[in-house]
């Protein structure tokens, strides 16, 4: 009986890659190439150009085996994500896990927004930053690579979600300089933590009746916490509103991302109980409404502009 001696054409990169994208497409995954690419890069330990430059390179029969199980994991639609652990956001290569929101390119307009906030020239006083909820750290960890002169606080209350917040904050050089902190909102943060001139958060902000509707790798493995908003989808906008306002700063910001349907109610909220407040809205990059940014008006400037 004579054994083949070449390689086998059915397993080797190229041809795992254009069986698995089909595959992909066919069940209706976002991006079947992709997906194919990333999670083939991520058996073979190498980055994706590396699949190009040699695609006539062999799977060993254990690098085949673990490609078809995460191929067989994304068409029961687990997100690329928490199959290879890591997930790109900003300049940014961090650690996600099933406890966290996976980062998505949307909220790097919270980033952006934060940044103009606090300046770039040296000459700018040091702040004090907080980010609420801050799951695998994507904003706060953005913030403090970009403008490192600040200071940075962090919270959660979930502890699998801090940890691995700061594992991310570590390898990318700032876990000496953000302080994190176990608590529901405020609830841990003394008045010796404030104020803070600058507040940002991604909150949970998906009507509860809504979450089963999302796209299967959303609702189904993305952790409910960090996206019920409650039954209209409002309910952390109004502990964060309700309770943080007085640990902002007079003229310090919050910088919140927004479902693209909320604007006027979370505009109404900002200024309810007599706040006195300016807000604007910025728009992602489909143009949707994303970010809201909330001055607190500082009174003292005001009195002064009157006389």
């Amino acid at each position: 009986m004579n054994l083949p001696t070449g390689p086998d054409p059915q397993r080797t990169v190229g041809a795992s890659l254009r069986q698995s994208a089909r595959l992909f497409a066919d069940h209706g995954i976002d991006s079947p190439r992709l997906t194919a690419e990333l999670l083939l890069a991520f058996v073979r330990g190498c980055d994706r150009g590396e699949l190009y430059r040699h695609p006539e390179r062999e799977l060993t029969f254990a690098e085949a085996a673990a490609f078809r199980r995460l191929v067989e994991r994304r068409l029961r639609r687990e997100p690329t994500a928490y199959l290879t652990g890591r997930r790109g956001f900003w300049t940014l290569d961090l650690e996600v896990t099933p406890e966290v929101l996976i980062p998505r390119p949307e909220t790097e307009r919270v980033v952006e927004a934060a940044l103009e906030v606090l300046g770039g020239g040296s000459t700018t006083r040091p702040r004090s930053v907080l980010e609420l909820g801050c799951g695998s750290g994507a904003i706060v960890i953005a913030l403090c690579r970009e403008a490192p002169r600040h200071r940075y606080f962090a919270t959660d209350r979930c502890f699998a979600a801090l940890r691995i917040a700061r594992r991310n904050a570590f390898r990318h050089g700032c876990g000496g300089r953000i302080r994190f902190w176990a608590a529901d909102w405020f609830s841990a943060l003394g008045r010796a933590a404030g104020p803070f001139d600058l507040i940002v958060s991604n909150p949970p902000y998906i009507p509860s009746g809504r979450i089963a509707d999302l796209q299967p790798e959303i609702a189904l493995f993305e952790p409910r916490a960090a996206l019920d908003g409650g039954p209209d989808g409002l309910a952390a906008y109004r502990a964060i509103l309700g309770q943080g306002w007085s640990f902002l700063a007079s003229g310090g910001v919050m910088i919140l991302e927004i479902g693209d349907d909320q604007r006027e109610r979370l505009e109404r909220l900002a200024a309810a109980n007599g706040r006195r407040v300016q807000v604007d809205c910025l728009q992602d990059l489909s143009g949707r409404d994303r970010v809201l940014r909330i001055t607190k008006k500082d009174l003292a400037s005001e009195s002064l502009g009157e006389l």
